[in-house]
């Protein structure tokens, strides 16, 4: 399978080098051609480099891993109509970063996955790997057992696959439902990271257990 990144920072390398362990063709795509940190993913991992808009069109699934407060502008960059039809994984969070310690820049009554949607009305978005650390996404090693992601997004077809994928990448899926639920999973994410600032820790995930 193709997929496309649109982001060259952690994330999108993290996610990057899992598709390219499961076989998968990787295209990792900048604001701009040439880009360092794409053309150093591209030869450390085979994978290809390019724009946002080359990363776009070549994905069967397109991965955004962009900072959360530029969706707008990335999805501008590579052009709405290239994602048309496809499953879109919404990884990021719209976190302000302004004042010091993070805190989301939108939350409660709307979210960056569904500004996203809203974006690319066209497109399949799924809300996934917002609520962990990259260290953790592909086949994460926990004394509790393989941790749980939970996902978020309108499409049923499109989550069946997302939670095929998933579990190639070593997790188990929490359906919450449609895209609204990223008003939650992007609260997560701040629940993820006070933890984290608060213990100096950041390998932990969530599980959600049954009876």
């Amino acid at each position: 399978m193709k997929v496309g990144i649109l982001g060259t920072g952690d994330v999108g390398r993290a996610l990057g080098k899992g598709f390219i362990d499961l076989g998968h063709e990787v295209l990792m795509g900048a604001r701009e051609a040439n880009n360092p940190k794409a053309l150093s993913f591209a030869k450390e991992t085979h994978a290809r480099a390019g724009t946002f808009a080359d990363a776009a069109k070549f994905g069967e699934i397109v991965v955004l891993a962009t900072l959360g407060v530029a969706n707008k502008s990335a999805i501008k960059l590579a052009g709405a109509d290239a994602f048309k039809g496809k499953i879109v994984l919404d990884t990021t969070n719209p976190l302000d970063t302004t004042g010091g310690a993070p805190k989301l820049a939108v939350g409660t009554t709307d979210s960056g996955g569904e500004e996203v949607q809203r974006l690319l009305p066209h497109a399949k978005v799924v809300k996934v790997f917002n609520t962990v650390g990259n260290g953790l996404f592909y086949k994460p090693q926990l004394p509790g057992g393989p941790p749980d992601m939970f996902i978020a997004g309108e499409d049923p077809g499109a989550k069946k696959k997302v939670t095929e994928l998933l579990k190639d990448f070593g997790w188990g899926t929490v359906d919450l439902g449609g895209i609204v639920a990223s008003r939650y999973l992007e609260a997560m994410c701040m629940a993820w990271v006070t933890y984290g600032f608060l213990t100096d820790t950041w390998t932990h995930a969530f599980k959600l257990l049954r009876k």
